[in-house]
């Protein structure tokens, strides 16, 4: 059974906790936060650290999970790997695109498994539409369009500053809250992104340093194109919806369903599970890509979110930002 170690106890380690209490793959030895206060969530006799590099050394974890504010994961990654431990790093890869070319040779040059956590690859509804769209049946790919209808409130920034610091957090809407969807965009696409040209804006008087408001139009490699709008200035957190066009059918994502319409009728093809640990939005494959990854680190047979795949999602939000500021198209 491989030892496990967690950095980082804020909202999204619970979902950690609970994967590697459930997975038969895993024995969690140790916890690390600099916040001694943290140390009452912990389970029980467990190892607490508030230095990481003293948890790398005494525990010599195979497996370190990263749960860090954003600024922090290259660094803490880079760390554990030089330490020869295989790491499962939260979302986002790193705040910038340099970070994260840097973060994807780790694996090669430590000789280590890193997996990224885009879980929501791994939803019924994602799993199901990336089936359809590529069995060709429904002809050649003619665009994407994704959208993000969250709140933030001011109290949400003023509870975990780095929130709202564009040094620590590396963003807002776009690396925090939509992130995924901007990810599902080019992924359900197969193709590569050729052209940005995007608008960053804050709508909400909050006295931070992030954007709260996005849109973009990106053109792909294959012809298609996409349009994505993301606020946090909603009354309330709407569930991100994608919608996927091709030549004889329209796919959307709403409500956490997947629906086809196809010859003039729609259907039902997927629903994604809500989380029993977790905020909603998290979605329930935290712990499906969790012990896949295991699987693999066990077995060396499975699949798992490598750095490299996380590569464009991080360019396309530098992108974005880049086209903003110049107020040009951003070419790949």
């Amino acid at each position: 059974m491989l030892k496990a170690a967690l950095i980082g106890l804020g909202d999204i380690s619970a979902v950690h906790l609970a994967a590697l209490a459930n997975t038969g793959s895993a024995r969690l030895i140790a916890v690390c936060d600099i916040d001694l206060a943290r140390r009452s969530v912990q389970p029980d006799a467990m190892a607490f650290y508030t230095d990481y590099h003293k948890l790398l050394t005494n525990e010599k974890p195979d497996v370190v999970h990263i749960c860090l504010p954003h600024y922090l994961h290259y660094q803490v990654a880079r760390d554990a790997a030089e330490a020869g431990c295989n790491i499962f790093a939260e979302k986002p890869l790193a705040i910038t695109y340099a970070d994260g070319l840097k973060f994807a040779q780790l694996e090669d040059q430590y000789h280590v498994h890193i997996n990224i956590c885009l879980q929501n690859r791994l939803n019924p509804a994602s799993e199901a539409l990336i089936d359809a769209l590529k069995s060709g049946e429904y002809g050649d790919l003619v665009g994407v369009r994704g959208v993000v209808a969250w709140k933030r409130t001011k109290a949400y920034y003023e509870a975990k500053p780095w929130r709202g610091d564009m040094r620590q957090a590396g963003g807002g809407n776009m690396i925090n809250q939509a992130l995924h969807t901007l990810d599902l965009m080019q992924y359900f696409m197969q193709s590569k992104i050729t052209r940005v040209k995007g608008c960053v804006t804050q709508l909400l008087d909050y006295g931070i340093n992030v954007e709260d408001t996005v849109s973009a139009f990106i053109t792909f490699e294959n012809g298609a194109t996409g349009l994505f709008t993301g606020s946090n200035a909603n009354c309330i957190d709407v569930p991100a919806e994608i919608e996927v066009v091709c030549e004889k059918a329209v796919f959307t994502i709403r409500y956490q369903t997947l629906y086809r319409r196809f010859n003039g009728t729609e259907t039902v093809l997927a629903q994604d599970i809500n989380p029993s640990v977790g905020k909603t939005v998290y979605g329930n494959c935290h712990e499906k890509l969790i012990a896949r990854f295991y699987q693999t680190l066990e077995t060396g047979d499975g699949e798992y979110i490598h750095p490299q795949d996380a590569l464009p999602v991080t360019w396309l939000i530098e992108a974005i930002r880049q086209s903003s500021e110049t107020g040009q198209a951003v070419y790949a």
